[in-house]
């Protein structure tokens, strides 16, 4: 699959694939255990999915969200993410070996940072990051994150573990891409490095 164009990526980072996150997220920006919050699931939250996954041939996962998936997602009919994270290569970032039979898995014990570049510099399609917070955290600190797609479910949950949490790097110039609000009242947003670069900008306020 070739690389989907980057014209509007940073001087440098033209030719690299892209590093592309997707998240459920509630109104107060938890990421943790969706099933308990995410209420209703539109078409459009499906279909918004689909598009995500379709520039996407390798991903990347946290050891805690493959422990998580390994017995489910192998005998799923959920569609289209069970055909897609089944058949693609899945990086798993631990120190432990792995011990499901998952198709496609790689134990991956180099540094995040040093893997994920290795992997950009080479041939393919975007790098999809699903589930996996604290993994997502480690690239966002690492500046390697592209795009960020997140479905904002119209749900306050007062706990759990935010994918933007207290004193993250920041702030990250992003330019919003795309957004659409489904029936339910979830918000599908699209985010992409800046134009200037995605850097870390100085407040001024």
């Amino acid at each position: 699959m070739a690389s989907p164009s980057r014209s509007s990526s940073p001087p440098g980072r033209a030719q690299l694939r892209k590093v592309v996150v997707y998240s459920l997220l509630s109104l107060d920006g938890v990421a943790e255990e969706p099933g308990d919050w995410m209420f209703d699931v539109d078409a459009e939250v499906f279909a918004f999915l689909g598009r995500v996954i379709e520039t996407q041939d390798d991903v990347l996962l946290g050891r805690g969200t493959y422990d998580y998936w390994v017995d489910y997602w192998p005998t799923s009919e959920v569609q289209p993410f069970a055909d897609f994270i089944n058949s693609t290569p899945k990086h798993v970032f631990s120190s432990h070996p792995l011990w499901g039979t998952w198709q496609n898995e790689q134990l991956v014990t180099a540094p995040v940072e040093d893997h994920v570049q290795a992997l950009q510099a080479g041939l393919g399609g975007d790098i999809g990051v699903h589930g996996s917070i604290t993994l997502v955290q480690a690239l966002l600190a690492a500046d390697l994150v592209d795009e960020l797609h997140l479905v904002v479910a119209p749900t306050i949950t007062g706990r759990g573990a935010r994918l933007f949490p207290s004193g993250i790097n920041g702030p990250l110039r992003l330019a919003c891409t795309g957004q659409s609000l489904t029936p339910s009242g979830t918000l599908l947003l699209s985010y992409a490095r800046s134009a200037e670069g995605g850097q870390h900008v100085p407040s001024r306020l």
